[in-house]
């Protein structure tokens, strides 16, 4: 499977996007991301991991995609990163348990999404784990 999905990025000109090409070859998660003439790749078990090491990348440009796979409160649980690849994460409210409703595409964009650097989603993760929940 290759798809080729375009995002909005955050910290550049005005209109700035991304294409990320999506390719799933034999059990490796390959994408690439092409901007201002630049070609980053990754590979990884899994398309989050595959666009966590792009992001980190592009924070050195000043660089995050508008996506939920970029945004603060999203994050991929284990049988998300297993069973779909990493293409579907969760958005986390402090104090909620998610459920099937909060399943969102990594490249997809909503009002919601809160661009943020690697980071700062992997410390909203790590909180929201030892939050209690209701």
């Amino acid at each position: 499977m290759t798809e080729t999905v375009s995002v909005r990025l955050v910290g550049g000109s005005d209109g700035e996007r991304a294409t990320f090409e999506v390719s799933d070859e034999e059990n490796r998660c390959l994408l690439t991301c092409r901007y201002r003439d630049k070609t980053i790749s990754s590979e990884a078990a899994d398309f989050f991991d595959a666009l966590v090491s792009i992001r980190r990348q592009l924070q050195h440009d000043g660089l995050i995609p508008y996506c939920y796979g970029a945004s603060l409160n999203v994050f991929p649980s284990t049988m998300a990163r297993d069973m779909g690849r990493g293409l579907k994460a969760y958005k986390l409210a402090p104090g909620k348990h998610s459920n099937r409703a909060d399943l969102v595409g990594i490249f997809d964009e909503g009002t919601d999404v809160v661009p943020a650097d690697v980071d700062a989603q992997e410390q909203f993760f790590r909180d929201w784990i030892e939050s209690p929940r209701s």
